[in-house]
């Protein structure tokens, strides 16, 4: 595949400059205020490895209340905040305000296991201004709405739809909703994040996400490492002005600040820049996320170890795949087995591309002590089964174009999924337990990473196509055999990446619950900007 404008970005280091600037240094803007430049940190001026990785606090519930599905039953009830913060992103710069769940980012992470509910209390607490740009313009972020309004989706849940985090049900400082997640899924690591309409980018940029991990009875017969030994990396870019701020990156028009992607220079660990991860000489298991808004990472070890991936975005893989280097597009994450058995007193880096981003300090043990963590924690030759869903099963097949309206140089505009607009009519209705394939037809120059809220899907094949015959003549014209998913796609997936000039195609099962959900592109300026849609579960006839 060729190397597009954007796809360089999201490969290079330094790549906020080339499509937007920065903002300038001021205090909070007013709501209506036009944002002004200011200068970038350079984060490559900064020393690496000084900072340990944090590990996010695990949730706790405060309370149990009656389930909504049988109020005889009790679940755990947390309450959760979202709240203003500041902290020192790295040793040697000034503490950055943040918004962040529990006043943290990434927020507590959140245990539990399959078929165990629990009740989540999501309370703004945020100020009533914004301190990142909004864009007006954008359908969803019109002045006339509060500068600063919050919903949650817990992503990849198999949520009711009032639970879902629907992005035109946000709510403003001082008020809160009570989610139920049911949790009736497998073992998978799942993320919550904000996602209201026209400043979902924003919000997420600030510091709104955490993880939330499912578990069960499966996977803990398999003996992988637990309990310290398995670790969540919540992996993501950011920008920062020279007082250790976020700088988030605008378009010269003042009165449409949006830009089309954000790519920044300073990549965070769990909320740390270049941090250090002090390890034993045996296996780990590192759950991680792409919690970027449109950054795609790939991740190696600076010596050339392989390691093993082990699961995808819903789950476990059916078999360890041996990689030197994992591929996450935003939203996607990766379940990796690293062992560290031989390594005593060595560091080793993990880079994005040819970027350090974390390091390794492989601690000294005794041989017998190592040689019997090995024989404790032999890797699994099988995992979970995956299934196929036959194609034969589908009762519909839909064909869905993915758009990017650009203007008279090229410049993006605006995104669309089929064609329309958010505000549109449903066009997309399966019916509750039936199983369809969508055909995502890229139309554009750059992969989307497309997801489907309530369900879980597997990618069927890619293939390329006439992009000029489609438009000119409506026709769906392949210009090459069908490519298989990659090994690390085999699994259970929530978020496909629709490469450019290509048509992706899933098939998913509608389990679940009847409701309006949404999909859209998981590239947050994107997804602010159009190209999200809703679309309807109904119930069988």
């Amino acid at each position: 595949m060729s190397l597009t404008r954007r796809g360089f970005l999201q490969n290079g280091s330094l790549a906020a400059i080339s499509l937007a600037v920065p903002q300038t240094l001021s205090q909070v803007p007013a709501a209506k205020s036009a944002p002004k430049f200011r200068t970038q940190l350079n984060a490559s001026s900064l020393t690496p490895f000084v900072d340990a990785l944090p590990i996010p606090e695990i949730a706790h519930p405060v309370d149990h209340r009656p389930s909504p599905a049988d109020p005889a039953q009790k679940l755990p009830y947390y309450r959760v905040a979202m709240r203003p913060f500041e902290t020192k992103i790295h040793r040697d710069m000034k503490p950055t305000r943040l918004w962040g769940y529990g006043g943290a980012s990434p927020g507590p992470t959140f245990e539990t296991r399959s078929g165990q509910g629990l009740l989540v209390e999501w309370v703004n607490e945020l100020p009533d201004a914004h301190f990142l740009p909004i864009d007006h313009s954008i359908h969803g972020a019109e002045a006339t709405k509060p500068d600063v309004r919050t919903v949650v989706h817990l992503h990849g849940a198999k949520a009711p739809p009032d639970s879902d985090g629907y992005p035109d049900n946000w709510y403003t400082s001082g008020k809160s909703a009570i989610y139920h997640y049911p949790n009736r899924q497998d073992a998978a690591m799942l993320w919550y994040h904000d996602h209201a309409l026209g400043i979902n980018r924003l919000n997420v940029f600030a510091g709104l996400l955490g993880a939330f991990f499912v578990r069960d009875e499966f996977e803990d017969s398999l003996g992988l490492p637990s309990g310290k030994y398995e670790i969540p990396l919540v992996i993501y870019d950011r920008i920062f002005d020279l007082e250790g701020q976020l700088n988030y990156p605008i378009s010269a028009d003042p009165k449409k600040p949006w830009v089309p992607e954000v790519f920044g220079d300073a990549i965070l660990v769990n909320g740390k820049l270049f941090p250090y991860l002090e390890v034993e000489p045996r296996q780990y298991r590192f759950r991680v996320l792409n919690g970027a808004n449109g950054r795609f990472f790939h991740l190696s070890l600076e010596n050339g170890q392989a390691f093993h991936q082990i699961g995808t975005d819903q789950g476990l893989l059916p078999a360890p795949l041996e990689l030197t280097r994992a591929s996450l597009a935003p939203a996607e994450r990766t379940d990796l087995i690293v062992d560290f058995s031989g390594m005593e007193g060595k560091n080793v880096v993990l880079k994005n591309d040819i970027s350090a981003i974390l390091q390794f300090r492989v601690s000294k043990i005794a041989a017998e002590t190592r040689n019997a963590s090995a024989r404790a924690l032999a890797l699994p030759q099988t995992l979970r089964p995956v299934p196929k869903i036959p194609e034969s099963s589908a009762i519909k097949t839909r064909t869905l174009s993915l758009v990017e309206v650009d203007d008279l140089v090229q410049r993006p505009m605006t995104m669309l999924l089929n064609n329309a607009h958010w505000s549109m009519p449903v066009t997309e209705n399966p019916v509750l337990d039936s199983t369809e394939i969508w055909e995502l037809l890229n139309t554009t120059d750059d992969a989307h990473p497309i997801h489907l809220h309530l369900v879980r899907f597997q990618i069927l094949d890619r293939r390329n196509f006439d992009v000029s015959a489609y438009w000119i003549k409506g026709e769906l014209k392949y210009t090459g055999p069908a490519q298989p998913p990659d090994p690390s796609e085999a699994g259970w997936k929530d978020t496909v990446r629709a490469d450019p000039g290509m048509v992706t195609r899933i098939i998913a099962r509608f389990e679940g619950f009847p409701g309006r959900y949404v999909w859209h592109c998981h590239i947050l300026e994107h997804e602010d900007n159009e190209m999200m849609r809703p679309y309807d579960v109904i119930a069988a006839p």
